[in-house]
């Protein structure tokens, strides 16, 4: 699909100064297979409603006034019941979902308006509730956005991603799945109040491109707190430059469930990470400090292929 050059601006208030009022209904006056870009303006507020981007609406941008005034809240569970009768899960309780390639936000917040905390170290058989956003398949590029929830806050499942200056809060699991993404200078804060962790991440095999990296980070909050989870058999989450306060918990990362081997086949790395949590992160043998060589990878645009779409104004 060719993309046509132009830029369509949409504007929404929730207080009916824009030409609507609701993001949802902004995103549906945007016509099916687009091709052209779309910027809508949110202005300050909250708007309480579940929003879906579908995968035939590409090429939009949210843009909020600030990730302190303008959110989107959604209060959906796991264990609520959809139209079907059936349960939600994990997947379907966003309070925002892309599907749609070439999305992009900036300067809003997305929330889940009822949180609730879970306790148990086992967020796989306990996923109590998922904010934020979830689903962005393609490239995505959100800067200077905010991520409140507890469990599972932030689904990064598939795609290609690119997180700049955003604040991402959880509780456990609370940036999870198996996308190719990149983190930059984001604060990752934790409300974890017996253990926490904050990435599982889904890499099944040797031969995915995908894993999470962490550059120029803080950690910061309440623990203990496992700084990443084994979710995947290949599980792949690196660390550079970031700072980590004294939450850590003893031995830095997980294995998830204790009897795959996976501290066999995951690969964790830290490379120059600082602060007084650091030394747990490289507590256990199959978290190892990386050399440059190694960790050159996962500091360079090329990990999520993002010469060609991550322009030089937003890195």
């Amino acid at each position: 699909m060719g993309r046509t050059v132009g830029q369509r601006v949409i504007t929404v208030d929730v207080n009916g100064s824009g030409e609507f009022r609701s993001v949802q209904a902004a995103v549906d006056s945007v016509k099916e297979n687009n091709t052209e870009n779309v910027l809508i303006k949110i202005s300050a507020g909250y708007y309480i409603e579940k929003v879906v981007v579908p995968v035939t609406k590409p090429y939009i941008t949210f843009q909020g006034a600030g990730r302190d005034v303008t959110f989107i809240e959604w209060h959906d569970r796991a264990s609520d019941r959809g139209p079907n009768g059936q349960q939600l899960r994990t997947y379907r309780t966003a309070s925002v979902t892309v599907f749609a390639s070439y999305f992009s936000a900036r300067n809003i917040s997305f929330k889940l308006f009822r949180v609730e905390h879970s306790t148990s170290t086992n967020a796989r058989n306990a996923r109590v509730a998922s904010g934020g956003i979830s689903h962005i398949r393609g490239q995505g590029i959100l800067s200077g956005c905010g991520f409140y929830g507890a469990q599972d806050t932030l689904c990064d499942d598939a795609g290609r991603h690119y997180f700049k200056e955003c604040y991402i809060e959880g509780s456990i699991d609370f940036i999870f799945g198996n996308g190719r993404s990149m983190y930059k200078d984001c604060e990752l804060h934790s409300i974890a109040t017996r253990f926490g962790s904050i990435a599982a991440q889904d890499r099944k095999s040797p031969d995915e491109k995908t894993g999470f990296a962490f550059i120029r980070c803080r950690v910061t909050g309440t623990g203990p707190l496992y700084v990443g989870r084994a979710m995947g058999q290949y599980s792949r989450i690196v660390y550079s430059y970031t700072y980590f306060s004294d939450l850590v918990a003893h031995g830095g990362w997980d294995d998830w469930d204790h009897v795959s081997n996976k501290n066999k086949t995951v690969f964790f790395g830290v490379y120059k990470c600082w602060g007084p949590g650091a030394a747990k992160v490289r507590g256990v043998s199959w978290a190892r400090e990386l050399d440059y060589e190694t960790a050159h990878k996962f500091l360079a645009k090329s990990f999520v292929n993002g010469r060609h779409w991550i322009a030089p104004s937003d890195a």
